[in-house]
């Protein structure tokens, strides 16, 4: 799986739900990798993870969960369980972010994300997506995948817990996301992982 491929502001769904369904599966897939990756080629792969999950679930946050709280029947409800979910993976996700695929418990601790990841997706699918792609029209989950899109696009690279709102991933999350590429693009130009 490439860095291309792997990017979700590139992908091709335009109604939202499929467009998150298929990112679900690609997380599953990066998942596969990084846990079937040889030691050396388990950064990268698990680099790409980190993207993924952490501007996948900034778009959630900033653009579905609050449409879907409106939208859904028990929207507030329904949202605030993801949002714990959201912000316990999140925690996980950080610290092994920054302890690196080297770490002694990063299998252990991979499994355990990857558990959490997994019942966090069936849950949005089951609870939110259903009730969702029921109370909306095409048009506007067209509309929601492009917002999803271009908040993809500008969203942090690596976990932040605690900015599980869209007012605080607005307040705070575009001055993130730029030392986030930045720091990347200069770990990439030090020969470094991001």
């Amino acid at each position: 799986m490439t860095a291309q491929r792997t990017a979700p502001e590139t992908m091709g769904e335009t109604d939202v739900i499929d467009l998150l369904q298929a990112q679900h599966a690609m997380i599953r897939d990066l998942f596969d990798e990084v846990e079937q990756a040889s030691a050396k080629d388990r950064a990268e792969a698990f680099t790409r993870l980190v993207r993924l999950l952490a501007v996948h679930e900034t778009a959630e946050e900033e653009i579905v969960h609050p449409y879907a709280r409106r939208k859904i029947d028990g929207g507030d409800a329904v949202i605030d369980d993801r949002l714990a979910e959201e912000n316990e993976a999140k925690e996980l996700l950080s610290r092994m972010d920054q302890a690196g695929p080297a770490a002694p418990d990063f299998m252990e601790n991979l499994l355990m994300l990857r558990a959490a990841v997994e019942a966090h997706a069936r849950s949005e699918e089951r609870y939110e997506f259903l009730q969702l792609r029921a109370h909306t029209s095409e048009a506007e989950r067209r509309s929601m995948a492009a917002g999803v899109k271009a908040a993809e696009a500008m969203a942090p690279t690596h976990p932040h817990p605690g900015t599980e709102s869209a007012t605080k991933n607005l307040l705070v999350g575009t001055p993130v996301a730029m030392m986030d590429r930045v720091r990347d693009v200069i770990r990439q130009t030090m020969g470094k992982k991001p």
